[in-house]
């Protein structure tokens, strides 16, 4: 099913569809290493933007073009070459938007992001990927947060996110030392869900576990993502589970997709779900 609407425009970028419900997202910029420009910020806070409205998609993937970077952060060559005087004019080329570096490090959001780490993820493109959902990594994608080494700091969302994933001790050793990770260490230190066969194959690994969630009620996989994050961001598990239930619980429950997936399941056939309405 093709969207109903076209995505946002972007350089540097593109959106594409491989299959019913699914977008993917290719950062296109490999001389550059995949990094981020600041217009490019702001096109991808508006590309998830519409995403999250675009009733025929349900999750996205994110990857990086080549076989040497998903991103390497920043475009430190336009930051340098920035011209402070046009800072009145453009006041948007220096910062990023609320929802983060490419739109994501910060987001919330409604459907969730799955990257596929087809290299190394460094400064702010490690810091897409500890904001992303889930994430598939090729045996060759490297990990690090490099910013204390350059006299600057991971501003963008990643630390406090890293910290909540693996705990102070080793937080501390990846941004304040530089250390960089392998694929298989950010495995064991459950910061991605599984390596890929090979490079090759990341994107399409990725696409596969995108399937699952494509094939399920959109509803309930906004419900459910909205219950994993508020319990993630306010460290409360009571409150999560208030949190989500007051907000969506009910529309979930008395929506036609609940009720087409209890139907089906008495009627053993495969659901047929409507776009959410949440």
């Amino acid at each position: 099913m093709a969207p109903k609407s076209s995505p946002p425009p972007m350089k540097g970028a593109s959106a594409s569809f491989p299959a019913d419900g699914i977008l993917l997202v290719t950062i296109n910029r490999p001389n550059q290493r995949n990094s981020i420009p600041f217009a490019l910020h702001w096109q991808l806070h508006a590309l998830f933007h519409w995403f999250d409205n675009e009733p025929t998609l349900n999750v996205a993937v994110i990857t990086g073009e080549g076989d040497k970077s998903f991103c390497a952060g920043q475009d430190l060559i336009e930051l340098g070459k920035r011209d402070p005087s046009k800072a009145r004019e453009e006041p948007w080329l220096g910062i990023h938007p609320s929802t983060g570096f490419a739109g994501i490090s910060r987001r919330l959001g409604k459907k969730p992001i799955i990257a596929a780490v087809n290299g190394f993820a460094l400064g702010g493109g490690f810091e897409i990927v500890l904001n992303c959902d889930m994430v598939v990594a090729a045996p060759e994608a490297t990990f690090g947060l490099p910013e204390a080494l350059r006299g600057i700091y991971a501003g963008a969302g990643g630390l406090p996110r890293l910290i909540r994933n693996v705990g102070l001790p080793v937080a501390s050793e990846i941004a304040m030392t530089g250390r960089t990770l392998t694929a298989q260490e950010a495995l064991q230190y459950q910061l991605i869900n599984k390596v890929s066969k090979s490079r090759a194959s990341v994107v399409e690994e990725a696409i596969q576990l995108a399937k699952k969630i494509a094939n399920l009620s959109p509803d309930a996989v906004i419900v459910t993502r909205l219950a994993l994050r508020e319990a993630w961001e306010t460290g409360s598990v009571e409150r999560a589970y208030q949190l989500t239930n007051e907000r969506l619980a009910e529309k979930l429950t008395t929506g036609e997709n609940a009720k087409e997936g209890l139907t089906a399941f008495a009627q053993k056939r495969k659901p047929n779900w409507q776009p959410s309405k949440l």
